[in-house]
């Protein structure tokens, strides 16, 4: 520092100086006032120039702007944020930055793209391109300029295969080919980007269509050939093989890029692929399935496609599960599967088809439910999840397409008809197991009808389902109610089930309401009860008065119904005619009067005295004739009353003749004379001590009131009454005949639930019995048979078992020695002679201890007693000696009866079987007069069954007649007697008694013996006889008055009740019995036709006479439920007696009328849903001939009904509704075609034709009215019904009019799509209809014939040609991918999807215009050349924003602009120094991203330069030395020794950037502070402990390096700090030149840096 001079000269009054910066230094800024670079002068008052005590000790410290660790500029932001409009002007201001920058930026330049053009060349050099075009070492910009002129379609493709070029390459030149093509046909109007792909398409096809027929199957080898000669097919030869293999696979490769680019069309290959798997063979299936299988996807979305697809699919699934050389096959078939289950999961529509469902449903259902095997890891979830969805997803589709086709297919159509009518149908009868009906729950009629002895009637839940539905319940009550009254039904069994059932449900009932605290049902009981006695018209017929009181009786008994508040009832609403003075009596006091009371009191015999009787009747005509009934009962029963009982009624008339108060007296006054007098009578006598006598005369008591008790239906005493006889059963007879009855009514007792109670005392009986030493076969055999395996007690079962067996092993002894029995018995042989009593009796006893060992002794006996009738027949001519003849012999081999382990009834059958067809038709009539009565009296016994004559005796001799040439003498006794005894076992004559009888107790016991005829498996024998004896009546060769008793025996057992209900019972078996009978097939039509109608109508009706067979029957019998059934098996058997005789020449003519006379009547007819019903029903398993007629004659009603009926007229509902009921007709004829999987038949053309043309009109109309106006709930229900007609005349494929067909069917699709879109879309979506219609519209267009003329077929021709954007867009998505699938014909190109024209309007909004025509072959590679710019890297930095718009589709068309943004890291992506790249995000205004941790990697990254850093050792060294001279300046090299600035590293980089760090501290400095302006650079801006020299500092912008504490320590320091800047000089005025220096280097540093990146 200079010495300071104390002069005190006078100084001038200079002028303050103001420094300005040089003139050649421009601003920092243009507009706003920044200052210049590098010109800070000084300012007064500057901070450095306060001579502050800290300045002086320590230094000027500069303060550090802001806190580097702590600071958050947040709060300073949000402070400016929130003052005025900040943000306002920051957007203005960014806003104007990106305009004027857009501004500045270039155009995108005009399309300078050039198709390569088409030269022609000679061969060589034609083959020299493409040799240079399959050399992939060949650039293709090279080949570019032009493209050779020749080959065309196969040639080409061969060509191209042959020079092996390269698919990429092939398909360059192949699309530069066709671009030049259609070069001359893109400026027309018509022109069509995408028509050459269509031909294109052609070629390829054809190409390998052309391959593939050279893979053929071989041929049966021909005769004197060899295989070798025979056939030689390409895949046989390993060199054709390997040929062939490798152009197949070139192709498949064009073809898979040709697909995927468009340059083929995607809609013609696809249609052609499908047809191509219909018509291939199986050795080309092969190929074509793998094919198929490649390009699926597309197929997934055209519904026309894959509905071809799966047909075909499925056929050759057929065809090679039927080919021998199906192991060879089996990767085909496994793929062909694998396609379906694609196609079925994507698009299940595609199989909707009715025809393919009859034709493949099983092939379907085996195809589509894969056994999808676990794959991977057994424990992932997710995979396992996945499975069980898609099996899921499966199943459901499959039930879904199965109910869609077999709802289009008429299955299972619903039934409209009332619940009664329904049950009664479907019910009554059984039908039969041809048919497949399976009835799981029989209701009503069907249930009832089936109680027998063995049903246990606790198991039958009648009402189990109607405990929450009244309205069922009380439908199905009075059914229950009528049935059991209706004389149309039959059984004594019927009101007392009805009873019980009630009783059942009602204990069930009270039971479930108890234990739930809901209401007593008793009331609701009560009171349908009492509406159904009030309203039902069968209770109020006089004629069942008798039957209503045993119901009603039988419901007082058992608290169902209350008696009192009946009365009450009828008192409270003023019923007249209760009482028997009035005049008009109401049908209440018939059941007043009628009802018996049970455990009455003297109240309610009062109440029921003033109804009847009135106030002052002292004495009630009840009384009186209860006093007569007992007088002429105890004339009666003597026996009961200390006399003699009588037994010379022969007949149940003769004894009902003796008593004729009892018989006309109500059921009130019967039932209280045998409950309150003749049962308290019995009680006390039966047990007391008797005589044999005695007892006799008690047992036919006994058997008299029962009689009695079976006329007035007092079951209930019967049963008490047997009880009683049973428990004082002591000896044979009575056991006998208590067996007897409880065996008679053996249907009765389990309707009565009583089964349980008699067991008990049957085991009872037997025990006492037992205890005695007493055995009863008759006792042990009814104890089995009513316990069924279900009452008794295990141990007791197994008891009696064993007595059984026990019993018959003691009458079948067993031992070494075995008498051999001779054909003659001479003890037989003479029985007839003697007069002791008891002769019979001793010679069976005799002949079983004698031969008992043998086991044929008394098949002998049999044969030796009808040897000696045959014998002794001519010898006695009295017929009561005959009858005494018989009764001996019978008593002979009852006796041996009782010998025998099995009885008689076994070895007699066994005779019948073997020996009798040979030796019976040879009796004599003597003969068979003693034979008819010794079996009559056998069978009353109960050593013979009347089944074991039934089926040993009487069936076979009719059966026989037809064998016989001529009938003799003995033939026709034969006949005669047979008839004769059939009709004693069966049949009962009221007036005379049976013939041969010696008493009343007889016919009682033949009534017990032929139930059993009834019941199965007997009754179809004796049904299956009656279409044997309509035969014989006919019969020629047989005598006229032997025909007229048979056709008298036959009138009367199908008018016998116990036949009838066994009918009733068996319905099946009827029908059967008369439709597979041989004797009414083959015979004339005229003959027997009418006569089998008339014998069957007999059976199931009521009408004696003969009525015309092909009248209609009545309304009522229609509307009937107890006899509409069997009027539908009377018909059925009417129209299937016609069939057969349409298929006669010489019947034909008559029978087509009477089935043109009938289907007419039928219906026109029919008018109610029931009757429709009744017709369907009546028509199922018509042979096809006669369904026919029947569907042609219904379709022409329906379509005169049509034919005039407008669809906007008041009556057209009234008229669709009399055309569903014949529909329902139709629908029941045709069933059986539907229920065997068979197709239905061919209609006749012209019907089918107008019937399609009228339901085209009106769904037309209907479909207008409904589009055009608000569809109503009536138009959507005739719509519904007309879909289904159509459905239903769909399905009659009709293969002689397709051109009808085509251009009906094409206008209904097109009404009923516009009817889809209607139902699917809007407000208008109905989840009924739409699925309705999209079926019938699947079913159109699979019923349409195709054209078949080879592949020239178009699938879509009759599809819909609309758009996507034309479909409403309000449509649920599940129906739009429907719609969808029907619209779509080309798959969309993905090049082009979703693309369209957009331009802005003239307010700026964009408009979306036409799609984008895909153009593949105009989009053609530019390959291009190499440009020489691009070589100068600096040029092509300068040029970075230049943009060639060199490709075949401009840049126009994307609307591209220049956004002026380049990517910083595309730039330097190959640099590995972060600090290049630093340098360029500094320099270079770019796009870029990164993360905190690489932009912290970037800036700390340092390059260590070791010479530098040497010399300023070293130089501190050298100042170390002199220490002591005054201090100089040190300015560190900044440069590195390649002549580059070092960057900075902060050890805060991610904190506080450099670029910050540089802003900040320049906004702050002074102009003195700017030799110290690398200070700055440090976040520490400290200089404490640096030497000052304050007046060597320099005032010129020179950058000094600043200094701290750790600078001695640099080597060991990580963050050496190089500060830019070049070295100054010692001169002040040589500090601006490297300032000048560096600024000019800075300049260049991001050129360099790019172009040295470039060259990198």
């Amino acid at each position: 520092m200079p010495d300071k001079k104390n002069d005190k000269q006078p100084v001038a009054n200079l002028p303050v100086y103001h420094p300005h910066p040089p003139p050649w230094l421009p601003p920092i800024h243009g507009e706003g006032d920044l200052g210049y670079p590098g010109f800070q002068p000084p300012r007064p008052g500057q901070d450095e120039d306060v001579m502050s005590a800290t300045n002086i000790k320590s230094g000027y410290i500069l303060p550090q702007p802001v806190t580097v660790e702590t600071f958050s500029a947040q709060a300073m932001i949000n402070g400016k944020l929130k003052i005025g409009d900040t943000l306002s002007k920051l957007e203005e201001l960014m806003n104007e930055v990106f305009t004027r920058k857009t501004e500045q930026l270039p155009a995108i330049p005009s399309s300078s793209f050039h198709l390569p053009t088409r030269v022609t060349l000679n061969d060589a050099k034609r083959q020299a391109w493409f040799a240079d075009l399959a050399n992939p070492d060949v650039p293709l910009h090279k080949l570019g300029k032009s493209v050779p002129h020749g080959a065309k379609g196969h040639d080409l493709l061969d060509q191209l295969h042959d020079n092996h070029v390269a698919i990429p390459r092939a398909v360059w030149f192949l699309r530069v080919f066709g671009a030049n093509e259609t070069a001359g046909l893109r400026n027309k109007p018509s022109y069509n980007p995408t028509q050459y792909s269509l031909e294109w398409a052609n070629v390829v096809t054809s190409y390998l269509k052309k391959q593939l027929d050279v893979i053929m199957l071989p041929t049966a080898p021909r005769p004197g050939l060899t295989y070798k000669h025979t056939f030689k097919g390409v895949l046989s030869d390993t060199e054709s093989r390997d040929r062939w293999v490798s152009r197949f696979s070139y192709s498949l490769k064009l073809l898979r890029t040709f697909y995927h680019e468009g340059l083929v069309d995607r809609k013609s290959f696809l249609v052609w692929l499908t047809l191509q798997m219909k018509s291939c063979s199986l050795a080309q299936a092969g190929f074509v399935t793998r094919l198929v299988d490649e390009y699926l996807d597309d197929i997934f979305n055209i519904l026309a496609l894959a509905k071809l697809l799966v047909e075909a699919s499925l056929h050759k699934l057929s065809e090679i599960s039927t080919t021998s050389a199906h192991e060879t096959l089996v990767h085909t078939e496994a793929l062909l599967k694998a396609v379906l289950q694609r196609l079925f999961l994507a698009i299940p529509d595609a199989y909707i088809s009715p025809r393919l469902w009859i034709q493949h449903s099983s092939l379907m259902e085996s195809a589509l439910t894969p056994d999808f095997a676990q794959r991977g890891n057994i424990l992932d979830r997710y995979l396992d999840k996945n499975i069980r969805e898609l099996r899921e997803t499966t199943r459901r589709n499959l039930a879904d397409i199965r109910r869609r086709n077999e709802a289009l297919s008429f299955r299972d159509p619903l039934t409209r008809v009332s619940a009664k009518l329904s049950a009664a149908v479907s019910n009554v009868k059984v039908v039969r197991p041809s048919l497949h009906r399976s009835l799981a729950i029989l209701t009503v009629p069907q249930l009832l009808n089936s109680i027998s002895s063995d049903t246990d009637i606790s198991s039958l839940n009648l009402f189990e389902n109607d405990n929450r539905d009244h309205m069922a319940l009380a439908e199905k009550l009075d059914m229950l109610l009528t049935w059991s009254v209706t004389p149309l039904q039959y059984g004594d069994h019927r009101p007392i089930a009805a009873v019980t059932l009630i009783r059942n449900w009602r204990d069930k009932a009270c039971e479930r309401a108890t234990r739930r605290g809901q209401s007593s049902p008793e009331s609701f009981l009560q009171d349908q009860l009492f509406s159904w006695l009030d309203n039902s018209e069968v209770a109020g017929e006089l004629g069942n008065i008798r039957s209503v009181a045993l119901l009603y009786g039988k419901l007082v008994k058992y608290d169902l119904f209350s008696y009192p508040s009946y009365i009450q009832r009828l008192v409270a609403r003023g019923e007249t005619g209760l009482a028997c003075s009035e005049k008009n009596l109401s049908r209440h006091h018939h059941f007043l009067r009628w009802i018996p009371l049970f455990n009455s009191t003297p109240s309610l015999i009062n109440q029921r005295k003033l109804a009847l009787h009135g106030v002052y009747a002292r004495e009630t005509p009840e009384d009186i004739v209860e006093r007569e009934i007992r007088k002429e009962l105890r004339l009666l029963l003597p026996g009961l009353f200390s006399g003699p009982c009588s037994d010379t009624w022969t007949s149940a008339a003769d004894l009902l003749n003796e008593c004729k108060t009892f018989v006309t007296a109500s059921r009130h006054e019967q039932v209280r004379t045998f409950k309150q007098w003749l049962l308290p009578t019995f009680e006390s006598v039966v047990p007391g001590d008797k005589t044999d006598e005695q007892r006799s005369d008690l047992v036919k008591s006994y058997k008299v009131t029962v009689e009695l008790m079976d006329y007035a239906k007092c079951f209930s005493s019967i049963l008490d009454l047997t009880m009683c006889m049973l428990r004082n059963a002591y000896d044979s007879e009575t056991m006998v005949s208590v067996v007897d009855v409880l065996h008679r009514y053996a249907a009765i007792w389990p309707c009565m639930d009583a089964i349980p109670a008699i067991v008990s005392a049957l085991d009872n009986a037997y025990q006492h019995w037992k205890a005695r030493g007493l055995q009863s076969r008759p006792l042990l055999g009814l104890l089995v048979e009513f316990d069924n395996g279900r009452h008794l007690a295990e141990g007791s079962r197994n008891q009696i078992m064993s007595d059984i067996t026990a019993f018959m092993n003691a009458l079948r002894p067993v031992g070494d020695h075995v008498d051999a029995v001779p054909d003659a018995l001479p003890e037989i042989m003479s029985l007839h002679e003697t007069s002791d009593l008891n002769a019979p009796s001793t010679i069976a006893d005799g002949l079983w201890i004698k031969y008992r060992m043998s086991s044929n002794w008394a098949t002998k006996a049999w044969s030796n007693t009808l040897t000696s009738f045959q014998r002794i027949s001519a010898t006695i001519l009295d017929s009561e000696a005959r009858s005494a003849v018989a009764l001996r012999y019978s008593n002979f081999l009852y006796r041996i009866d009782q010998h025998l382990p099995n009885g008689l009834d076994e070895c007699i059958l066994q005779w019948f079987n073997e020996s009798g067809p040979g030796h019976l038709p040879t009796l004599n009539p003597e003969t068979w007069e003693i034979l008819e009565r010794m079996l009559f009296h056998l069978v009353v016994q109960g050593a013979l069954k009347t089944t074991t004559i039934l089926h040993g005796l009487v069936y076979p001799a009719w059966n026989s007649v037809s064998t016989f040439d001529s009938i003799e003498a003995p033939q026709l006794a034969y006949l005669n007697a047979v008839n004769k005894l059939c009709k004693e076992l069966l049949l009962q004559d009221d007036q005379s008694g049976i013939a041969g009888t010696q008493h009343l107790f007889d016919m009682q016991r033949i009534r017990t013996r032929r139930q059993a005829v009834y019941y199965e498996p007997h009754f179809s024998k004796l049904a299956g006889s009656i279409p044997l004896l309509i035969y014989l009546e006919n019969l020629e060769k047989l005598p006229a008055d032997l025909r007229s008793n048979m056709s008298c025996l036959r009138r009367r057992i199908c008018q016998d009740p116990g036949f009838r209900q066994g009918a009733y019972r068996n319905l099946d078996v009827i029908r059967e019995a008369f439709e597979a009978s041989p004797y009414l097939m083959g015979t004339c039509y005229d003959n027997l036709r009418k006569e089998a109608i008339s014998g069957l109508k007999l059976i199931l009706w009521d009408a004696v006479d003969d009525v015309p067979s092909d009248d209609w029957p009545e309304v009522s019998s229609l509307l009937s439920p107890w006899k509409l059934a069997a009027t539908t098996i009377l018909m059925q058997f009417q129209i299937k007696q016609v069939g057969r005789a349409l298929s006669e020449e010489t019947t034909h003519e008559a029978a087509s009328n009477a089935l043109d006379k009938l289907t007419v009547m039928l219906f026109h007819h029919t008018k109610t849903s029931e009757e429709a019903y009744f017709v369907g029903e009546m028509t199922r398993g018509a042979e096809p001939t006669v369904a026919m007629k029947f569907v042609k004659t219904g379709l022409s009603c329906i379509k005169d009904v049509l034919k005039d009926a407008k669809v906007d007229g008041v009556d057209f509902a009234k008229t669709l509704n009399r055309v569903g009921e014949l529909l329902r007709i139709l629908l029941h004829v045709t069933t059986p075609f539907r229920e065997h999987s068979t197709p239905l038949p061919s209609l006749d053309p012209i019907c089918h034709e107008q019937f399609l043309r009228i339901l085209n009109t009106k769904i037309t109309e209907l479909g207008a009215l409904i589009t055009s106006n608000k569809p109503s709930d009536e138009h959507k229900t005739n719509l519904i019904l007309l879909a289904r007609l159509l459905q239903f005349i769909l399905n009659f494929r009709d293969n002689s009019s397709p051109l009808v067909m085509k251009e009906v069917g094409q206008s209904i699709s097109t009404a009923i799509f516009g009817l889809v879109l209607h139902y699917g879309s809007g407000e208008n979506i109905d989840e009924t209809v739409y699925p309705l219609l999209f079926d019938t519209l699947m079913f159109i267009y699979d019923e349409i014939p195709v054209d078949q003329r080879g592949l020239s077929i178009d699938p879509f021709r009759y599809y819909p040609d609309k758009s996507a954007t034309s479909l409403p867009s309000a449509m649920p998505s599940e129906y739009k991918k429907q719609i969808l699938s029907i619209i779509t014909r080309n798959p969309p190109s993905r090049v082009v999807s979703n693309l369209v024209h957009s331009y802005r309007d003239p307010q700026g909004s964009l408009v979306l215009g036409a799609p984008v025509a895909n153009r593949p072959w105009e989009w053609v590679e530019y390959l291009g050349e190499p440009n020489a710019t691009d070589e100068n890297e600096r040029e092509r930095f300068e040029t970075k924003h230049c943009i060639k718009n060199s490709g075949s589709i401009s840049l126009e068309t994307f609307g591209a602009r220049l956004t002026g943004d380049s990517i910083v890291r595309n730039l330097v992506r190959s640099v590995d120094d972060p600090r290049v790249e630093d340098d360029l995000r500094s320099f270079e205004d770019g796009l870029a991203s990164e993360s905190v941790f690489a932009r912290d990697w970037r800036e700390t990254r340092v390059t260590v330069n070791v010479e530098p850093v040497t010399n300023h050792i070293q130089r501190m060294k050298i100042d170390g030395d002199h220490h002591h001279s005054a201090p100089r300046q040190f300015y560190p090299n900044p440069m590195k020794s390649d002549g580059k600035s070092t960057p900075k590293g902060s050890p805060a980089a991610s904190i506080v950037s450099r670029s910050s760090g540089r802003d900040s501290s320049r906004k702050h400095q002074s102009p003195s502070q700017v030799s110290g302006t690398g200070t700055y650079h440090r976040l520490s801006n400290s200089t404490m402990g640096e030497t000052m020299d304050v007046d060597s500092m320099s005032t010129v912008a020179s950058k000094k390096p600043s200094t701290s504490k750790r600078k001695t320590a640099v080597e060991d320091d990580d963050e050496v700090e190089i500060v830019e800047g070049p070295v100054p000089n010692e001169g002040p005025g040589t500090s601006k030149r490297p300032r000048t220096s560096q600024t000019g280097s800075k300049t260049t540093t991001a050129q360099k840096t790019r172009a040295s990146l470039r060259k990198k």
